[in-house]
């Protein structure tokens, strides 16, 4: 018996072993694995194309994608909605995931209308340029939805011969185990065959004088082979591999289906944690990741530099807007006929002291950064708006904080800021709005109803000391000085604090009217700033100066007996005219 188990077991054990290294080389499968677009599967040509977060979302390990294009064209990563809200009612050519998962589907936005050149967009997380063939290796930046944006200039036909290529999980699971049960096989039919030589004279011996003692030597090769278990130890590992193999080969073609394979298996304990997610309401995240802010700030403080040092507003436009553009404006202005003019306070990109983002989805949207530069004496905030997705992010307020305060601790940085209409008070004990409007009474009328509204500040005693000074000053008896601070209502931006406070950003006009008292009165100008900017050392009609005061609160959240601050503040002069 045993020569006829022998040969056959080495025999079926070096196939096996034969197999298992096949499986290993040349029956291997395939490295990577690939799926591509058809460049003519789209009917006709369009502004942009788009990657959809359906279609990213199958690869949360990543993916390798080559776009090829005869044409320089751009490629940039953005959350889904602000690739949406940039795209519009644009031409653009959607890729997605195909039903089978091993294939792409395209589809047409056919509305004929052209987009901007999306290179330099504030909107993108990456954003990569390429003539000829570009490799990306994508993979999500930060939690959320995302697109991929593909264009040339926005008029010319976007790029749709597109490749996405992935590691392969796809294994040969078995492999070792058909090496291994080749091996103990080709191993137990030599040890068979080696048995069997080794035992022939016994075994004759025993047909012909069996002794009741040599009995159970007869059926001893029968219990050994019962009880030799290596070749049955190799069924529970094989069929073990064959349902991991079966999770693998799903999870190669499209490795997001992984997850779904584990999910099936573990439905009982996954179904309490689905319900759980159901239920809660979606998180809102900052609008814009640090590194978006760092490219931001760098853009807008080169910017600004360039301004100052040429003192040429228009270099300003692309970066900077609002108040900021208005004060800076002023101040060349002033600075061409006024030499000895002060310059404005330097932005710079850095040192990044602390940073409050909003979370809105839609615009305009904001951003506070406080950076402090080597020529920054104390820590500048810097807001910054972008008006639509289309638009750049544009420095319009830069504001000096006051010595001794405190910048309101923002939300965590995960989280962001939620953005405040600044005319609700929203939880808070004034609107934003009022709060602005506030500060130009108190400093208007020192003594009226909001002297109480602001606790004592650096900025606001200051002003009401100067103001005091020239209504007192000899000098000035026989001329009618008024002033008067009013808030601009379209300046005004909110962010929410860590407290449930707000930081409260605003712009007032301070103005400053000198009138002769009296037939024959006059207003001396002489020596003075207001003389080089009339051409006239003196006026018997009057003069109407004008400053523009950029300032940084911190409004308390309601219920509590905190009174508002004044954080932060800027002034500069905006003009002098004579009646």
């Amino acid at each position: 018996m045993r020569k006829k188990f022998a040969v056959p077991l080495i025999v079926l054990g070096v196939l096996l072993m034969l197999v298992g290294i096949g499986q290993r080389t040349f029956w291997a499968p395939p490295e990577t694995e690939s799926v591509s677009v058809d460049p003519r599967s789209s009917e006709e040509s369009a502004a942009v194309t788009v990657l959809e977060p359906e279609l990213l979302a199958d690869y949360p390990d990543g993916v390798d994608i080559t776009v090829r294009s005869e044409q320089p064209f751009t490629l940039a990563v953005g959350r889904a909605n602000d690739v949406q809200a940039w795209v519009g009612d644009a031409s653009a050519t959607r890729v997605g995931p195909g039903e089978d998962g091993l294939s792409l589907t395209v589809g047409t936005d056919r509305t004929g209308i052209t987009a901007p050149n999306p290179a330099g967009s504030d909107l993108w997380v990456v954003e990569k340029s390429g003539e000829g063939e570009l490799s990306y290796a994508w993979e999500a930046p930060a939690e959320g939805d995302w697109r991929i944006l593909l264009a040339a200039d926005g008029t010319a036909a976007a790029p749709t011969d597109i490749t996405l290529s992935w590691e392969s999980d796809a294994t040969s699971p078995f492999a070792v185990p058909l090496i291994v049960a080749g091996a103990l096989l080709a191993v137990l039919g030599l040890a068979l065959a080696f048995l069997r030589s080794g035992s022939d004279g016994p075994r004759r011996g025993g047909n012909r004088s069996t002794e009741p003692g040599t009995e159970p030597s007869g059926p001893q090769p029968k219990d050994t082979q019962s009880k030799d278990t290596a070749p049955k130890d190799t069924a529970p590992s094989v069929s073990g591999t064959t349902s991991a193999f079966a999770a693998a080969a799903s999870g190669r073609r499209r490795p997001a289906f992984l997850a779904a394979a584990a999910a099936a298996v573990l439905v009982a304990g996954s179904a309490p944690a689905a319900a759980v997610a159901e239920d809660s309401a979606p998180r809102s995240r900052p609008v814009i990741v640090d590194s978006q802010l760092t490219r931001i700030l760098d853009s807008v403080a080169g910017t600004v530099q360039a301004g100052d040092a040429a003192k040429d507003a228009s270099l300003l436009a692309p970066r900077v807007g609002g108040a900021a553009y208005a004060m800076r404006e002023a101040n060349y202005a002033v600075a061409a006929k006024s030499a000895d003019h002060s310059a404005p306070v330097p932005v710079a990109a850095e040192t990044l002291r602390t940073q409050s983002i909003g979370t809105a989805a839609g615009w305009p949207r904001t951003v506070v950064a406080v950076t402090q530069g080597k020529d920054n004496p104390v820590p500048h905030a810097l807001l910054l708006v972008q008006d639509s997705a289309r638009d750049n992010y544009k420095l319009v307020s830069a504001v000096q904080m006051l010595p001794a305060s405190t910048f309101p601790q923002p939300p965590a940085a995960d989280a962001g800021a939620d953005q405040i209409r600044t005319e609700s008070d929203n939880g808070l004990a004034m609107s934003p709005q009022f709060a602005v409007e506030a500060l130009a009474d108190s400093l208007t009328v020192p003594d009226g109803s909001q002297k109480d509204t602001f606790a004592a500040n650096r900025f606001s005693e200051d002003v009401v000391k100067f103001q005091q000074q020239v209504q007192t000053d000899p000098k000035n008896e026989f001329a009618s000085n008024k002033f008067r601070h009013a808030a601009d209502p379209l300046a005004t931006y909110a962010l929410r604090t860590d407290d449930g406070g707000a930081l409260v950003f605003g712009y007032l006009y301070n103005s400053f009217s000198s009138t002769p008292k009296e037939a024959g009165d006059t207003v001396n100008l002489e020596g003075t700033v207001y003389e080089a900017l009339t051409g006239k050392p003196s006026t018997d009609k009057g003069i109407d100066v004008l400053h523009g005061e950029a300032v940084m609160l911190y409004v308390p959240a309601a219920g509590g007996t905190s009174q508002a601050l004044v954080v932060g503040a800027s002034q500069e002069l905006l003009s002098a005219k004579l009646k």
